[in-house]
């Protein structure tokens, strides 16, 4: 990999974090968590890329920036469902404390 293409790739890098930033800071918190919960999948696909790269990997910077990527993508996959769970235990009713009249 030569030097020009090394500055591409984080030309591009940097510019996706900073608009990835400016999307995501601009979403209501009302919305948040739906979207989090609708982009699994596409964590899942990241995932599987990731898996892909790592299986490919002829050097040892590639295998550690593919581990990085599977380490983020599966942290990005574990916290989006564990949003989504919660998310849906607010919609469930809370049971009802019985009070034992007689006992009184």
């Amino acid at each position: 990999m030569n030097v020009s293409t090394l500055l591409d790739s984080l030309t591009v890098f940097v510019l996706a974090i900073l608009l990835g930033f400016e999307v995501i800071s601009r979403v209501p918190a009302t919305l948040h968590t739906p979207l989090m919960s609708g982009t699994n999948s596409i964590h899942g696909i990241v995932l599987v890329g990731a898996i892909g790269l790592a299986a490919t990997a002829d050097n040892v910077p590639t295998a550690v920036l593919a581990f990085v990527a599977m380490a983020f993508a599966g942290a990005n996959v574990v916290g989006g469902y564990m949003v989504t769970d919660r998310m849906l235990q607010m919609f469930k009713k809370r049971p009802v404390p019985t009070t034992d009249k007689a006992a009184k």
